[in-house]
């Protein structure tokens, strides 16, 4: 055996044991970087000596050739379906029926997710994956074992021994919820399909013909039982799939057993609590007699075991018709088409409104009025149509039309705009979104711009919920935010529902918010496209309100994560008079802004002239032109009288040209010339390279995540506290994670950390550090 043979030997086992370790055990031993250096080495290895590549090797999971169709396979032991209780009731008959077959008063049963896939089966002969098929009628199936090999965390030969020479292993193939959503961006960025569930993703991704299209899919697989086998594996269902795992394979990781049929219904209750936080989707519940000679004992029925049940969620998808499409408006002026539906009980509740979410949206599912549309609701999410069935379109389906008119006051709807910047160029496209222009002149805005002014997060005016702030509103009271400051306790006890003690608290909550974190005044202003994370932020970096009011689009691009179409929302913000009106009368009643200062160093020495230069995307002009440029000319001004000699002496001949014809356009002219004097006005450092930054936030680029119970701050105030210092507060923890602070109670995160070996601190040591840096 050489050399080369030998380290693909040990490379393969690592990568099986990894494998094992991350997708059966949950216990990843090493990061991903790592991973992906030993499977390129084995991949290289394998290139290198094809002769030495093997089926079950790591590496070949990643398809082969198209095939022309699926070849049949029959099924020895037939996959048949499960029989389904809907209520209470029908799993109590069921387990009647079960010990009175048995004559035994205590059956255990083994309970476990029902997960919303597609069954497969996979046959090993000997340790090796010889076949994997679909389930098909129960008697045959499809042959899918090119696909099937794609999918990472199923074993292309089976850990440790004592396997039986013949083992079928049955389970479900599915695509987690986020594994669905990558997808889907995937297919809509290119153009392709998108899928309408989970379900309907991992089917269609498993039934390929080309099964590279399937290898380039999140499937996921996960054991539920045995089918054929030459010998016994286990007296037990859960021995059976416990000794499935310790061979490799997955299994889930909700797999209990009851001792009786109350512990069926105690796990059917907890599993439906957790459902929305499960990482997949999952319709219900299958519980199996435990024993498999209980098993053997009740045998089947027509279709189905005696011996297991599904007991099944309320539905969460239904169809129904659009009866109509409304507009609704929201705060920020949105005009949000919602589909008027014949109502229908959906998980256990009647809908009769979903949301369409965009006119884009509409033509993408091609929804008319009067359509049979496939709804989805799940938990507490709003309803929304997923699919249009065609086929009972009726003769007179109408087109949904956006209204040229606010529904709510009158005021004209606009379509959004697009702002993209390429190659010295600012072109404009429709957007998606419809806007009202009455902006605060229209009641539903209104009220929505003062629910998410007064919210917690934002004013944080305590005991000011949505039914008060209408009272306020449509009593005439408050006609912008800023007439919550000038509101009197008299005003307020005449209001519905109020008394002397409840008008005086509501009165002494809004002197309360007085004093926001610049921040929160910021998110609070209600500026479309800005969330709480940008909102810091803009406080941050630009450090006072006037800065970020007067802030030109071009120079808000130089902040982390805010691009042309942010920061035209922004500069459109503070354009618009009404909006500055209220700011002034806010800031006349009282409100005082905190933490205001000077630009942050971090973001003065990100702001370089040559860096400038490459922002404004004159064409042929890269960052090196720029670079020269800098070195040329000290300022837009300079450039801008440059004559022909001087730019030739810094770039070449086209590029030359480019940036005399860039500036001969006026617009552009003026824009480059007043982004620059308002980087000077706002004390921008103006080197021709970066500089570092001065230590003010000693915890910039550092990734920290909070857990646990902290007693003497609440998890906001630690996370605005860690963000003050440069900190980015992240909600689980990574190779990337820089410390973790843990408090009492602290669970998986702390486990990981530990494994990842992150720092980590406990509340003194926090609370140490945040005093050590306190100004």
């Amino acid at each position: 055996m050489n050399v080369d043979e030998t380290r693909i030997l040990e490379l393969r086992q690592q990568l099986d044991e990894h494998n094992y370790r991350y997708y059966v055990l949950d216990e990843p031993s090493i990061p991903d970087a790592e991973y992906d250096r030993l499977f390129r080495e084995l991949k290289a290895l394998e290139e290198a000596n094809p002769n030495l590549i093997t089926p079950d090797s790591p590496t070949q999971r990643v398809g082969g050739t198209a095939l022309s169709a699926f070849a049949t396979v029959r099924h020895e032991v037939p996959m048949l379906s499960l029989g389904n209780a809907f209520e209470e009731q029908d799993l109590l008959d069921f387990d009647r029926r079960v010990r009175e077959g048995l004559e035994d008063e205590a059956v255990q049963y083994s309970c476990e997710p029902k997960l919303d896939g597609l069954a497969v089966s996979l046959l090993y002969q000997d340790g090796q994956l010889v076949r994997g098929a679909t389930r098909g009628d129960g008697s045959t199936g499809e042959d899918i074992s090119v696909n099937v090999r794609t999918i990472r965390n199923v074993p292309l030969k089976l850990k440790g021994k004592g396997w039986p020479a013949t083992l079928e292993v049955r389970g479900e193939v599915y695509m987690s919820k986020a594994g669905f959503e990558r997808l889907n961006a995937a297919q809509a960025e290119v153009g392709g399909k998108t899928f309408a569930n989970p379900r309907n993703a991992a089917a269609g991704s498993l039934r390929q013909l080309d099964s590279k299209i399937t290898a380039s899919r999140p499937l996921e697989f996960c054991c539920y039982g045995i089918g054929q086998v030459s010998e016994d594996v286990s007296d037990t269902h859960i021995g059976n799939l416990e000794q499935l795992r310790s061979w490799g394979l997955p299994i889930s990781r909700e797999l209990k057993v009851a001792a009786n049929v109350q512990g069926c219904l105690d796990y059917y209750r907890d599993i439906g609590e957790r459902r929305q936080g499960l990482a997949y989707e999952i319709d219900g519940v299958v519980f199996k007699v435990n024993r498999i000679a209980g098993q053997r004992e009740l045998g089947f029925r027509a279709r189905e075991p005696r011996w297991a049940i599904a007991h099944k969620f309320p539905a969460s998808e239904e169809l129904t018709q659009v009866l109509g499409v409304d507009f609704q408006v929201g705060r920020t002026g949105a005009v949000t088409p919602v589909a008027r539906l014949q109502p229908v009980k959906v998980a256990g509740v009647t809908v009769a409104n979903a949301t369409l979410h965009n006119m884009d949206e509409v033509a993408r599912l091609g929804v008319m009025i009067g359509d049979t549309v496939i709804i989805r609701r799940a938990g507490d999410v709003i309803p929304q149509v997923m699919q249009v069935v065609t086929d009972r379109r009726p003769e007179n389906a109408t087109a949904v039309e956006v209204p040229s008119h606010c529904p709510v006051c009158g005021s004209e709807v606009e379509r959004t705009q697009l702002i993209k910047r390429s190659k010295g160029k600012q072109t404009i496209s429709e957007g998606a979104v419809y806007r009202c222009v009455g902006r605060l002149a229209c009641a539903a805005q209104l009220k929505q711009a003062i629910i998410h002014f007064v919210s917690r997060r934002a004013m944080d005016v305590d005991g000011l919920g949505d039914k008060i702030v209408e009272q306020l509103v449509e009593s005439g009271l408050v006609k912008s935010p800023a007439d919550l400051y000038t509101l009197a306790q008299e005003q307020v006890l005449a209001l519905e529902g109020f008394a002397e003690v409840s008008s005086r608290n509501l009165i002494n909550a809004i002197d309360a918010s007085r004093q926001p974190t610049l921040a929160r005044f910021v998110f609070a202003l209600g500026i479309p496209d800005v969330g709480e994370e940008t909102a810091k932020v803009l406080a941050r970096t630009l450090g006072s309100l006037k800065r970020i009011q007067v802030a030109q689009p071009l120079l808000l691009t130089y902040l982390p994560d805010i691009g042309n179409e942010v920061a035209y929302e922004i500069g459109h913000f503070f354009e618009e008079a009404h909006n500055r009106t209220v700011i002034e009368q806010l800031l006349a009643r009282g409100v005082t802004p905190q933490g205001e200062g000077e630009v942050h160093a971090e973001f003065a020495a990100s702001t370089t002239f040559d860096g400038l230069i490459a922002k404004l995307e004159i064409p042929y002009v890269g960052p090196g032109a720029a670079q020269k440029l800098s070195e040329k000319f000290a300022s837009i001004e300079q450039l801008v009288q440059a004559d022909w000699l001087d730019l030739r002496q810094a770039l070449p001949e086209r590029a030359a040209e480019s940036v005399r014809a860039y500036f001969s356009d006026q617009g552009r002219r003026e824009q480059a010339l007043a982004a620059e004097r308002q980087l000077r006005d706002f004390g921008m450092h103006w080197a021709s390279v970066r500089r570092e930054a001065s230590s003010d936030l000693p915890l910039a680029g550092q990734t920290w995540v909070l857990t646990g119970t902290l007693e003497s701050l609440t998890r906001d105030q630690a996370k605005e506290q860690l963000e003050a210092l440069g900190a980015k507060v992240a909600g689980s923890v990574s190779a990337k994670t820089h410390t973790l602070v843990a408090g009492p109670g602290a669970g998986s995160k702390l486990a990981k950390a530990q494994q990842l070996g992150v720092a980590v601190l406990d509340e003194a040591a926090l609370q140490a550090l945040l005093a050590g840096h306190s100004r």
